[in-house]
């Protein structure tokens, strides 16, 4: 599998990436853990190197799963997962990205992934009650801190990305981007 330099950034990853959500949360039904366990490993075999997950996917279940299936296999993997999200009682109420919710979520992945470090958190959705300046200042305390390595976006639009990115570089954006969802060819491709 090639490897690359994600963005600007020296975060090495497979040029593919494995998005997790599936394994434990949206249109699934209900899965084998052993066989997503299995998945996972066959996965790392193959050279994938870049696994995306969230706080927000199972509420939390899927950061379990990857935090018990990659634990002996941590070396050159990267792990993205995300934050912004109000959890209560194990379901999604709205968007929460006050430093306080960001630096708590950031203490509880790590936990769930069983890492040291987050190699990239991204702000999973935009918060229109907290200023991006903030969110982008938060993360850049938690990168000073170590607890986390780089910073990402999750459908944004350009001017929050580039608020973000003046308070602290912005690694990666993970936006729509198909067929039916063009928008981002107009609006951010050319900025990049």
């Amino acid at each position: 599998m090639p490897k690359r330099k994600l963005g600007k950034s020296n975060l090495e990853v497979s040029a593919i990436g494995l998005g997790c959500m599936g394994m434990s949360y949206g249109y699934v039904q209900k899965v084998d853990k052993k066989e997503m366990i299995r998945l996972l490993h066959q996965a790392v075999d193959l050279g994938i190197k870049l696994f995306d997950t969230a706080e927000a996917y199972g509420p939390y279940t899927n950061e379990l799963l990857l935090g018990e299936a990659l634990s002996a296999q941590k070396k050159g993997i990267a792990i993205a997962t995300k934050f912004g999200f109000d959890i209560q009682d194990g379901k999604l109420v709205g968007v929460n990205s006050h430093p306080d919710n960001i630096r708590k979520v950031a203490e509880e992945s790590l936990k769930r992934l069983n890492i040291d470090a987050i190699d990239l958190f991204y702000q999973h959705r935009v918060d229109p009650k907290v200023p991006i300046k903030e969110v982008a200042g938060t993360v850049k305390d938690l990168i000073k801190e170590g607890k986390v390595k780089h910073f990402g976006l999750s459908e944004a639009g350009l001017d929050t990305i580039r608020k973000a990115h003046a308070e602290q570089k912005v690694t990666a954006l993970q936006n729509e981007y198909s067929l039916w969802t063009r928008r981002v060819e107009a609006e951010v491709l050319p900025v990049l």
